[in-house]
């Protein structure tokens, strides 16, 4: 089984978008896919909750929220980990230690960039990532390119050595497939031509 972490300790960056999409485009790849939401919040849990049966089964970890050792069941080809706000120390350590990739939004503001600054630098004084046992990318989400805001972001992101694979852009198109239990990857393909368009250096990522 492969294992995602979606991780930043900055609430509303967008890591409940990414991980339900994640295991929508994994779904729909015929991929045996699970998740485990760590979220007080359990937003993902309400996701898929709404997640029409007839969508390709993505099935959620029987599991406590602050269950650090839960009993993963084997017979899945990827573990999707939707994390909460706020997460580190033995929490992040161990979510690390199963992670095989670990993706980390961050939104163009100047309070998501502090938040992830303290983030990626925690993460690279942990030994899994330091000795390469654990990868880590970066996703710009609600990106709008013509703002001030984004360009301030791209330079930011470029002080670090880690892939930015790419920009989301700010739409509906995803809180709209959300409402339905959906991701976009479930969506008639003219509904989100150009976010699928963003998300392929994501998944030719994850793939390699």
């Amino acid at each position: 089984m492969r294992v995602i972490l979606v991780a930043n300790p900055k609430g509303g960056c967008g890591k409940t978008t990414l991980a339900t999409n994640l295991a929508g485009y994994l779904a729909g790849q015929n991929q045996r896919v699970i998740m485990w939401d760590l979220d007080r919040q359990k937003s993902t849990s309400g996701w898929l909750a709404l997640r029409p049966a007839e969508l390709p089964a993505i099935t959620m970890l029987d599991a406590e929220r602050d269950e650090i050792h839960p009993e993963i069941p084997e017979n899945y080809d990827w573990l999707v980990m939707d994390s909460p706000a706020g997460m580190h120390g033995k929490n992040l350590s161990h979510a690390l230690k199963l992670a095989h990739k670990v993706i980390v939004p961050v939104q163009p503001s100047v309070f998501d960039m502090a938040a992830t600054r303290d983030f990626l630098d925690r993460l690279a004084e942990e030994k899994i990532v330091r000795k390469h046992k654990t990868f880590i990318s970066i996703i710009g989400m609600r990106v709008d390119p013509r703002t001030h805001a984004s360009s301030t972001l791209e330079q930011f992101l470029k002080q670090y050595d880690l892939p930015v694979l790419t920009y989301l852009r700010d739409t509906m198109v995803y809180v709209n497939a959300a409402f339905n239990g959906k991701s976009i990857f479930d969506l008639p393909h003219y509904q989100a031509e150009r976010d699928l368009a963003q998300w392929q250096p994501l998944i030719e990522w994850l793939e390699t």
